[in-house]
C-alpha cells in the first residue's frame, strides 16, 4: 500500500484509487476515457496499465449508462467508482441516481447496502465552454438514500473517498476542476476532523464565522487573513453537504456570533439557504446580526469572458465581512 500522500487533489484521488484497488478485488473504475487516457484531467493516469481494463473501463459517451450499470454492479455485489466528465453533464444520469441509486437501501429494507461512488469534477475557474464549469452540489443533497461531499483539498478527497467505497450506500463526490493540479494553496488548521463526514474549522477566529466548502475555501481563507487585525475570521471547510454536519458550525457560530456563508453554486435555494435555516432554527440566540449568504445570482454559468464576472472573489469575501462586522 502507498503511504506517500500529495496535497495536489488530482494526486492524491489517483494514490487513493490505486490502494482501493489494490485492496478490494471487487472495486473497479467506470467512466469515459478513465482508461487509455486517463480521464480528462488524468486522475486516473496509469490505473489501466496496473490493473487491466477489467478494473479500468473506458465507459460508452451516456452517463446514464455509466451510472445505470454502476447500480446494477453494486447491487451484484461489486463496488463501482464511476467517474463523470463533468458536473454539467451529470443530468442525464439524474433518473438513476435519483430512483434506482438512492432507493436501493428502502425498496430492499437494507437487506442489500450496495456501494457506490460516483465521481464529478465541477465548478468553475478554469475558462471552460457551456456545461463544463457548473456547481450543482444542491441537486442531489436533498435526495434522501445519497450522501454528497465536496472536499477541498488533496488530503480530505483521500479520506473521503476511502471512506465512501465502505458507506454501503451511494455516495457523490464532487472535485473542484480548479483543485485538481494546485499546490500552493492558503494556510489552514492542520487539526482533524473528528470523523470522516465531519466538517473542519480550518481557521480559528473570534468575530465571525465562515462556513463554505470545495474550490471556494481557498479565497475564503485568503481573504480571511488578508482581514488580519481588522477583523478575526473563522472559517469552516464543510467537506459534505450531505449529511451536513450542523454541530460544527453551530459550535463556530456561539463562538464568534455572526455567521456568513459562501458557495459557489447560486444562492437561490442553495446550500447556503439550509445552513441560515438551521442556525436561526438551533442557535437563533448566539447571533449578533443577521446571517448572510455570499454566491452568485441564479442564472446559467455564463461564457469564458465573463467568468470573473460570475465568481465570487477574495476581494467580494473581504468586503461583506467588512459590512458585516462594522
Amino acid at each position: 500500500m502507498s503511504t506517500v500522500r500529495s496535497a495536489c487533489m488530482a494526486e492524491s484521488i489517483n494514490t487513493a484509487l490505486a490502494d482501493l484497488l489494490e485492496q478490494e478485488p471487487r472495486l473497479l473504475l467506470l467512466g469515459q476515457d478513465i482508461g487509455r487516457l486517463g480521464g480528462v484531467f488524468r486522475v486516473t493516469r496509469g490505473l489501466r496499465e496496473r490493473f487491466g481494463e477489467d478494473r479500468v473501463r473506458d465507459a460508452l459517451l451516456a452517463e446514464s449508462t455509466i451510472v445505470g450499470q454502476a447500480v446494477g454492479m453494486a447491487m451484484s455485489g461489486l463496488v463501482p467508482v464511476c467517474e463523470i466528465q463533468f458536473d454539467g453533464f451529470t443530468y442525464p444520469a439524474v433518473n438513476q441516481l435519483v430512483t434506482q441509486a438512492a432507493r436501493i437501501g428502502g425498496r430492499w429494507n437494507g437487506q442489500v447496502s450496495p456501494s457506490l461512488v460516483v465521481r464529478i469534477p465541477t465548478a468553475g475557474g478554469f475558462r471552460g465552454v457551456e456545461h463544463h464549469s457548473e456547481s450543482n452540489e444542491a441537486l442531489f443533497a436533498r435526495v434522501p438514500g445519497i450522501s454528497e461531499a465536496c472536499p477541498s483539498t488533496g488530503e480530505d478527497a483521500d479520506q473521503i473517498l476511502r471512506y465512501a467505497v465502505t458507506l454501503g450506500s451511494p455516495v457523490v463526490m464532487y472535485e473542484p476542476i480548479r483543485l485538481y493540479w494546485r499546490r500552493n494553496t492558503p494556510a489552514r488548521d492542520p487539526e482533524p476532523a473528528s470523523s470522516p463526514t465531519a466538517a473542519r474549522v480550518v481557521r480559528r477566529g473570534t468575530d465571525l464565522t465562515i462556513a463554505t466548502f470545495g474550490a471556494i475555501t481557498h479565497e475564503v481563507l485568503e481573504a480571511a487573513q488578508a482581514l488580519v487585525p481588522v477583523v478575526d475570521v473563522e472559517v469552516v471547510d464543510l467537506r459534505w453537504v450531505a449529511p451536513l454536519d450542523m454541530d460544527t458550525v453551530l459550535e463556530s457560530v456561539g463562538r464568534t456570533g455572526r455567521l456568513l456563508i459562501v458557495h459557489e453554486g447560486s444562492k437561490d435555494v442553495g446550500i447556503g439557504a439550509e445552513i441560515a435555516a438551521s442556525v436561526v432554527e438551533h442557535g437563533f440566540d448566539a447571533l449578533r446580526g443577521p446571517i448572510r449568504r455570499l454566491a452568485p445570482d441564479r442564472r446559467a454559468y455564463p461564457p469564458a469572458n465573463f467568468e470573473k464576472d460570475y465568481l465570487i472573489g477574495v476581494q467580494e469575501i473581504k468586503d461583506e465581512v467588512l459590512v458585516m462586522t462594522k
